[in-house]
C-alpha cells in the first residue's frame, strides 16, 4: 500500500473546512515539498460536505521542460553552450562593456587535422576527441569565460571584461599550447592542434554577429599561415575575404569550363643531364584575372572544399598524360602532389587505382608526393595509405623534407622511395653555411636509407655543382627549365630543343 505523505493530511484538513459558494474545479495553490513541485486541485459539491482533493506531482514534467531548455541551449555531445547561447552571452557582455568601457574578445577555434582522425579511427573516436578538446580548453579559461561548440570541430570562446588586447592574446597562446599535447584514443597517441582567430570589441566590431564573423576570418588567416597558431582580425582580411569569394567563384567556373592546365617541370639527372621525370604543376590563366598563382588559389580551394575535386582532376589528367607518353614510346615518370585533404580520404588508393584503370596508365610511372607534415601528422594512417599505394605499383616521394617536424623513426617505417630537398635550403647554397650543412645531412641520410634524392629550386651552376659534389642524383629548377606545357615537354623528350 502506498504511504500517503504527511503534508497531504494538512492540505486536506484545510480544504475540508473551507466554505464554497459554487461548484468548482480549479488549481488552488502550488506547493514545494521535499524538492517536488505539486499542483493541488479541488472538486467541491455546492451546499454539500464532499470535498475531493487531487495532488498532481509535476516534478517529471518540470524535469522534461528543463531538459528541453538545456537541449535548446547546449551541445549534446560536449555539454558546452551552443551557438545560440554563445550569442546570448556575447550580447550581454557587449552591454556591460558599453557601460564599463572594457574590451570583449571573441576567439574562433578550428581543429587542425580533425577530419583525418574521423577518417582513420571513425566518428566515435572523433567525438571522444571533441569532448577532450572541450575539457582542455575549459581548463585554460576563467570561470566567467564562455566556451561554446558551434558545430563540427569549431569552438568559440568569449572573454569578457578584458582590459587590453594583450590579455586575450596570452589566453590564446595558453589555449593553443594546451592542444599541442597528444590525445590517447584507441590506445594510440593522436595529435590535433588548432588554429585560432581573434576579434575585439570595440576595436573591430560593435555587434555579436560581426565579431564572430571577423574572428572566423582571422582563424582562416591563421590556418593559411601554417596552422597551429593564431591571428587577430584586421580590415585587410575583410578585403581579402571579398577577394577570396571572387576567386572561389572564378575557380569553380574555371573547373567547369576546362580552363585549368597541368604544366610539367622536368626532373633531371645531375650527372647526365637527361630528363628522368617531371612534376605535374597546376596552372590557371583566367580571362579576367590573368595568371593566378597556385599560392593564391590553392588556399582558397582548401578553405572552400574545392581542393578535393581539384585534386581528383589533377590525378586524372596526369594519368592521362602518362598513358599518352607511354603510347608514344617516351614513357616518363610523373610526380603528382596529393593535397592534405585528399590524403586523409581513406579511399585514396582506390581513387588512384580507378584513375589508372580509366586512363590505361601504368602505376610504375606514377609518383605520389606528400608533404612531410601530412605524413607525420597521423603516421599510422599514413603508413596504411602509402602501403596500399605502393601495392598498386606507385612510388612515394616525401616533399619539403626538413621543413617540418621530421621523425627518423617514422621515416624509416614509411614506404618512401624519394626525398625532396626543399627550395628554401637550396636558396642559400653555397653561401649560407647552415643551408649547406642541412643539405649535406639530408643527402647523407637519403644515401644511408637507399632513397633517391631530388633537389628542388635549383637555379645556379654553383648549386648544381654542390649537388654533383655531394652525390644528389636528381634536380629540378629554372636552371634547366621552368614548368612546361605538354607540347613543350613532349618536344624535349623527342630531342627537339624548345626555345
Amino acid at each position: 500500500m502506498t504511504r500517503v505523505p504527511g503534508y497531504l493530511y494538512k492540505v486536506a484538513a484545510h480544504l475540508l473546512h473551507a466554505t464554497f459558494h459554487a461548484s468548482l474545479r480549479r488549481p488552488l495553490k502550488w506547493l514545494r515539498v521535499q524538492g517536488l513541485r505539486e499542483k493541488v486541485t479541488l472538486n467541491a459539491v455546492p451546499d454539500g460536505v464532499l470535498r475531493i482533493v487531487c495532488v498532481h506531482d509535476l516534478s517529471e514534467r518540470k524535469k522534461f521542460e528543463e531538459s528541453l531548455r538545456y537541449q535548446a541551449t547546449h551541445d549534446e555531445l560536449t555539454g558546452l553552450p551552443n551557438r545560440w547561447l554563445f550569442h546570448l552571452h556575447l550580447s550581454q557582455a557587449l552591454v556591460r562593456a558599453r557601460r564599463t568601457g572594457l574590451r570583449v574578445a571573441v576567439l574562433f577555434l578550428d581543429l587542425d587535422y580533425f577530419r583525418s582522425v574521423n577518417d582513420s579511427f571513425g566518428h566515435t573516436t572523433g567525438d571522444a576527441l571533441l569532448v577532450q578538446v572541450g575539457t582542455r580548453i575549459r581548463s585554460t579559461l576563467r570561470e566567467n569565460d564562455t566556451l561554446a561548440r558551434l558545430g563540427g570541430d569549431e569552438f568559440a570562446i568569449l572573454l569578457a571584461d578584458m582590459k587590453n588586447v594583450d590579455e586575450a592574446v596570452r589566453v590564446a597562446s595558453k589555449l593553443l599550447l594546451s592542444l599541442q599535447a597528444s590525445y590517447r584514443l584507441q590506445d594510440q597517441d593522436v595529435y590535433s592542434g588548432g588554429s585560432l582567430g581573434l576579434a575585439f570589441y570595440p576595436d573591430d566590431a560593435q555587434d555579436s554577429d560581426t565579431l564572430l564573423r571577423y574572428a572566423d576570418m582571422a582563424m582562416y588567416q591563421a590556418k593559411q599561415a601554417g596552422r597551429g597558431g593564431y591571428a587577430c582580425y584586421s580590415q585587410e582580411m575583410d578585403l581579402r575575404g571579398h577577394e577570396n569569394m571572387r576567386l572561389h567563384t572564378r575557380l569553380k567556373e574555371a573547373m567547369a569550363q576546362g580552363i585549368l592546365q597541368l604544366h610539367y617541370q622536368p626532373q633531371v639527372d645531375v650527372e647526365s643531364g637527361a630528363i628522368v621525370g617531371a612534376e605535374a604543376l597546376l596552372r590557371w590563366h583566367d580571362p579576367e584575372l590573368g595568371h593566378v598563382s597556385p599560392a593564391r588559389f590553392i588556399p582558397v580551394a582548401e578553405a572552400t572544399g574545392l581542393i578535393l575535386p581539384l585534386s581528383d582532376w589533377v590525378l586524372e589528367t596526369a594519368c592521362q598524360q602518362i598513358a599518352a607518353w607511354t603510347q608514344a614510346g617516351t614513357p616518363l615518370r610523373v610526380a603528382v602532389n596529393v593535397s592534405a585533404q585528399q590524403f586523409r580520404q581513406r579511399n585514396l588508393p582506390e581513387q588512384v587505382r580507378a584513375a589508372l584503370a580509366r586512363t590505361g596508365a601504368q602505376a610504375q610511372w606514377l609518383d605520389i608526393e606528400i608533404t612531410e607534415s601530412v605524413a607525420m601528422t597521423q603516421p599510422a594512417q599514413a603508413r596504411e595509405q602509402l602501403d596500399a599505394l605502393v601495392g598498386l605499383g606507385c612510388r612515394i616521394a616525401l616533399d619539403d623534407f626538413g621543413t617540418g617536424y621530421s621523425s627518423l623513426a617514422y621515416l624509416k617505417a614509411l614506404p618512401v622511395s624519394k626525398l625532396k630537398i626543399d627550395k628554401s635550403f637550396m636558396d642559400g647554397i653555397p653561401q649560407d653555411a647552415n643551408d649547406v650543412a642541412i643539405s649535406r645531412a639530408i643527402i647523407a641520410l637519403a644515401k644511408s636509407l637507399g632513397l633517391t634524392l631530388v633537389a628542388e629550386g635549383v637555379e645556379t651552376d654553383a648549386q648544381l655543382a654542390f649537388l654533383r659534389q655531394y652525390g644528389c642524383e636528381v634536380y629540378q629548377g629554372w636552371l634547366f627549365a621552368k614548368a612546361m606545357t605538354v607540347q613543350e615537354l613532349t618536344s624535349r623528350l623527342h630531342g627537339v630543343q624548345v626555345p
